[in-house]
């Protein structure tokens, strides 16, 4: 739909298969996660639907099969793996140690006598915790938490009041750290348990900045459980508080302004994921602008926060927004080596899904090989990564090469 014409005639028939359903624009945009004014200005053809997961995301709303839609789209994508009873993920025992109450012994024995906790095993624990979750290595990253998370969770019922706060920094740290891990491997509720005890321990700590940080966490499970009227809440509240706080200080705190411009780049994804580009640019803005305070990559709170991943997620947004040109153009020119495995391989993955929006299918797959060979976790079971691939394999069709196929395989994305 690159012709204003195309899009009008896109529009009216979205619009047109809405009425016949009897449905209003807010209640569809509702049903869909996106907001009305996006809604409005699809069916206006102002707003292009390029993406196929957003197609579908619109044809499931309306009850459709996508080509009922778009003639020339390719055949309909089958359900996620993400959706399937079938999924098994990496992290189904960190998943099992956040079930219920994590320590009840705890409830029914005189802790008085405890023995004090030994602080520098658990640190190195839980800086061994964000190394495998910056690594994306879930797998082993679920069998470290197994016992850490119920030992902390003891030690902080159990220790003397003077090591208490450490501890909660401790804690709260180590389910930042899962509930990160949980948003990557598309278990939101998860992320969104983990991120709310991450809340509750940071309070215990001391270290109100790290308040900041879990609610950072909290925002990323809403999005991916589309609750963004929840995320943006969430987000400006945050967003709001701090801004107070480094306008008032003199010379605010490199750690302060971190949280700040990495908050602006997550309400850069809600607006983006509701359709809203408007927002979602000033927040990349206001990011940029953040950065350029803070003036060197940074990795305080484990959010790799500074000027190149404002860029990376720069791009991230421009994909999201169906902006491929965009997104390929600040991409380009962005030099990831100094960063985490986790962030090379997302901007890789990303430049990827650009060039698949594109149908430069060859740029699209050495994008994607290469983001498959910094970490293949991301690749095998990012929900975006996937659908990316299956596209390649959709609309190159019988043509499909053996090295998208055996992708596509290992992603377990064929159509």
């Amino acid at each position: 739909m690159s012709t204003p014409e195309e899009r009008k005639a896109f529009g009216s028939r979205v619009a047109e298969l809405r009425k016949q359903r009897g449905v209003k624009q807010d209640e569809l945009a509702a049903a869909i996660g996106r907001t009305s004014s996006w809604m409005s200005q699809v069916e206006r053809g102002v707003q292009p639907v390029n993406r196929l997961d957003v197609l579908r995301l619109l044809a499931d709303g309306l009850g459709v099969p996508l080509r009922t839609l778009r003639p020339d789209a390719p055949a309909e994508l089958p359900t996620p793996r993400s959706e399937s009873a079938e999924h098994a993920s990496d992290l189904d025992q960190a998943r099992l140690v956040i079930s219920g109450h994590p320590v009840p012994e705890v409830l029914l024995v005189d802790t008085a006598a405890s023995r004090p906790a030994d602080l520098p095993e658990l640190r190195t624990a839980v800086d061994r915790a964000w190394e495998l979750t910056h690594g994306n290595r879930f797998a082993e990253l679920s069998a470290a938490l197994g016992p850490l998370v119920p030992r902390l969770e003891r030690v902080v019922r159990t220790a003397p009041d003077r090591e208490r706060p450490e501890l909660s920094l401790l804690l709260s740290r180590t389910y930042q750290a899962l509930s990160a891990a949980f948003v990557r491997q598309d278990e939101p509720d998860a992320a969104w348990i983990a991120a709310d005890r991450a809340i509750q321990a940071a309070e215990k700590s001391g270290e109100p900045l790290q308040v900041f940080a879990s609610i950072f966490r909290l925002v990323q499970a809403f999005v991916r459980l589309r609750r963004l009227d929840q995320a943006e809440h969430a987000a400006t509240t945050a967003v709001n508080a701090l801004r107070q706080h480094t306008d008032d200080s003199a010379v605010p705190s490199a750690e302060a302004l971190s949280l700040l411009g990495s908050l602006h780049l997550v309400l850069a994804l809600v607006h983006a994921r509701a359709g809203n580009r408007a927002e979602a640019r000033g927040e990349i803005g206001r990011a940029r602008e953040t950065a350029q305070r803070v003036a060197a990559d940074r990795n305080d709170f484990n959010l790799e926060f500074g000027p190149t991943n404002t860029e990376i997620q720069a791009v991230s947004i421009a994909v999201d927004l169906g902006d491929a040109g965009e997104a390929i153009e600040v991409g380009q020119q962005i030099d990831a080596s100094a960063l985490s495995v986790e962030r090379r391989a997302r901007l890789a993955m990303d430049m990827g899904r650009a060039y698949a929006q594109r149908r430069q299918s060859g740029e699209a797959l050495a994008y994607l090989l290469q983001a498959e060979a910094l970490s293949p976790e991301l690749i095998h079971t990012h929900v975006a990564a996937r659908n990316a691939i299956r596209e390649l394999v959709l609309v190159a069709g019988r043509a499909a090469g053996p090295e998208l196929k055996a992708l596509a395989e290992r992603a377990d994305a064929l159509p």
